[in-house]
């Protein structure tokens, strides 16, 4: 597919369809996925193209409502592509509408795994790590500092992505690959969300043990013998402890009323 310019309704056009972006869980069900906010954002595009054609707009509707489902900023480009592509399929035919789901279903796995792992496993929690810090001290910086540095960076990069998406076409995704530019970022912003897991635990997982041994005249702190040997060692007890029921089943709701029925205990016996 060739780069394509943008007209001035193609603007329109693809401005609307960002806009249309942000409702990717509308009528999120899990049968399709993501495919009612997909066809959604496509609506304008679709109502362009095949304005005096209502069975291709029928067409490419029920197109559109096939399974769908990736992080949201490549659903942005993901959009702008088949946007092309249903230009190319009215206008020259040289991609038929098998092609257009083909090339769909191809780009929402490896999308999926590459923006789950820069944004939803390393900003977001570069993003909750500062804006965790700022809260607790009271500030309301931490609130704002959270949404424009996870929500918002998402929104700019959807609008740069939904226009890439239709100007570049698939060799946008194709020089990416070849040139081995993703595979090093997504590896980078995995070691990077590992830290941040692991600095967020030393920081903020807190096991406040009280429990103090008397032998003879002689009064023990559990916790800082435990301290002494390995800092912060209960908190990741409790973390690795969480993480394995919860890849057993448990909800994350039954371990917080868990944790909260455990501490009472706890203080009441007055170990915490």
């Amino acid at each position: 597919m060739e780069t394509n310019t943008i007209s001035q309704d193609e603007k329109k056009i693809l401005k609307s369809m960002f806009i249309r972006s942000h409702l990717v869980f509308l009528g999120f069900n899990m049968v399709k996925m993501e495919a009612n906010g997909f066809t959604i954002t496509m609506q304008p595009a679709i109502e362009s193209i095949y304005k005096d054609d209502p069975e291709g707009k029928k067409e490419a509707y029920l197109r559109h409502q096939s399974f769908f489902n990736t992080h949201a900023v490549p659903f942005s480009f993901i959009a702008g592509l088949s946007y092309a592509m249903e230009k190319e399929h009215k206008e020259s035919n040289t991609i038929d509408g098998k092609t257009i789901n083909s090339v769909k279903a191809s780009l929402m796995g490896p999308t999926a795994g590459m923006f789950d792992s820069l944004f939803f496993n390393c900003l977001r929690i570069i993003a909750a790590g500062i804006g965790i810090g700022l809260c607790s001290q009271g500030s309301i910086l931490g609130t704002l500092i959270f949404i424009l540095l996870y929500g918002v960076s998402q929104s700019v990069f959807k609008y740069l992505f939904i226009n890439w998406g239709y100007t570049l076409g698939t060799s946008f995704i194709d020089t990416i690959y070849k040139s081995g530019l993703m595979n090093g970022l997504t590896k980078a912003a995995s070691v990077l969300g590992l830290t941040m897991v692991g600095a967020m635990t030393a920081q903020m997982v807190n096991v406040p043990l009280q429990w103090t041994l008397q032998v003879g005249k002689t009064s023990v702190v559990i916790q800082d013998v435990i301290d002494s040997i390995f800092p912060g060692l209960l908190g990741v007890l409790l973390l690795f402890g969480l993480v394995k029921l919860i890849k057993k089943g448990a909800r994350p709701t039954q371990l917080i009323i868990g944790i909260f029925v455990l501490a009472m205990v706890g203080a009441f016996i007055g170990i915490f």
